[in-house]
Order: structure tokens, then sequence, then C-alpha cells
């Protein structure tokens, strides 16, 4: 089933794969990393001009991470703005996503997140470090191959 933002990227021969819609309705889009910036720019003249939230994810242990953007069309007048959901599949051994913090800057602190949790990085972003763990942290605590550095777990803590 295709839906409207998916039909308007074939219409425009933009490459994409539809993956259907979330349990709201959403629909949920995923883009090639390469494809990502020119999309990106495209939805937002297209009148996406809201990135509602940044976030990522591991797939799978070893397998591809994932960077997902909710954008929403925010007009006068209208009280169910339309929305879409777009993921952006990386490999694991060299994670590079186009940063969209110079369309939407609410994107700064949260693709700082994505990359301090998982290591994927956004090329193009002014300010790209960590902002949760200390600079001297070794690896990225949410991928779910992660091993925690001199963990010890507590037996009997009561």
């Amino acid at each position: 089933m295709q839906g409207r933002s998916s039909a308007w990227l074939v219409k425009h021969e933009l490459v994409h794969r539809s993956l259907g819609f979330d349990y709201q309705g959403i629909e949920t889009l995923q883009i090639k990393p390469e494809d990502w910036y020119s999309i990106a720019v495209i939805s937002y003249v297209y009148g996406y001009n809201y990135l509602r939230s940044q976030c990522a994810y591991d797939v799978a242990p070893g397998g591809l991470l994932a960077s997902v953007y909710h954008l929403t069309r925010i007009q006068y007048g209208v009280d169910q703005p339309e929305e879409v959901c777009i993921k952006v599949f990386a490999p694991r051994g060299n994670p590079r996503i186009p940063s969209v913090f110079w369309i939407w800057k609410s994107a700064d602190f949260q693709e700082r997140e994505s990359y301090d949790m998982f290591g994927i990085s956004y090329d193009n972003h002014p300010r790209l470090k960590r902002i949760l763990m200390p600079e001297s942290w070794i690896g990225w605590p949410l991928r779910k191959d992660y091993i925690a550095p001199d963990f010890y777990e507590i037996q009997d803590a009561y």
C-alpha cells in the first residue's frame, strides 16, 4: 500500500521503499543514506517544516543501524497535520548518514545523542561529539553487541 508521500516520491522519480503504515496510520519510508540529504531538502520544500523527533536503534546484533526521522507538515488552521516517518539504515562497520541539521535545527542534539549511543556519524554536522557520555568513553552503549567495560554483576546485593 502506498501513501501520499510515497506516491509523491514515485511521481518525481526519487528512490525509496515504502514500509507501510504504523498503528497510528503514519506512513513509513526507507531511504538510502546516499539519497537522504536530497530527499530531506525536497521534503522540507514540499512542506515538512518540522522535525518532530530523530532517534536511532540497532536493528539486530551485528546487523544494520537505523536513524529514524518523524517529520510533520505544520500549517495554519490545520488540526491534524500530515506526518511521515523516514528510516535510514546504515551498515554497522561504517555508519555514515548525512546530517539534516542545516534543514531542521532541532536535529542538533538528537543526532548527537544517536552518535553518542550508537556511533552513527552524521556528515556535515557542525558539533558532532558526545553529549551524554564522557569524551573518553570507549564504544557505543546502546548497540546490542556492546559489552560494558569492567562490568561486574552484583550478586546478593541485599
